[in-house]
């Protein structure tokens, strides 16, 4: 039997935790946790991004999060925490439980990038594109 997104996003949401941005910020501070943003180019320039956040497309991310990769990225760690989010945060569950399959260890789902600015997190805003 195929499996549906449904049961994709039962699986990830069970294994990736969901955190507030309280929490996060406090991952941050206190064990120096990356805070992944895996939206889309165009989605950054149109909406911003959380002050501090690292961007990795989803669809690079097990490029970048593999230390054997050429195009892997040194911000992510296996003894790292990572915080991740996206628009809603049904993309940060699944890169969550990729990363765990990867051999992270400590991976949360922040949600959307609004629950992040909704909870106060600061945010750069989008760069204006001009005339």
């Amino acid at each position: 039997m195929p499996v549906t997104l449904k049961d994709l996003m039962a699986v990830a949401n069970a294994e990736v935790p969901r955190i507030t941005t309280e929490a996060a910020q406090a991952l941050i501070a206190d064990k120096g946790a990356l805070l992944l943003d895996v939206r889309d180019a165009p989605e950054l320039e149109k909406a911003g991004r959380a002050d501090g956040s690292h961007h990795i497309p989803r669809g690079m991310l097990e490029f970048r999060a593999d230390p054997d990769s050429p195009f892997h990225d040194p911000a992510l760690r296996r003894d790292r925490p990572v915080v991740l989010h996206c628009a809603s945060g049904g993309r940060a569950a699944l890169a969550g439980k990729v990363l765990k399959d990867m051999g992270y260890s400590e991976v949360y789902n922040l949600g959307g990038l609004k629950d992040w600015a909704a909870a106060g997190g600061p945010v750069e805003e989008p760069m204006d594109p001009g005339m």
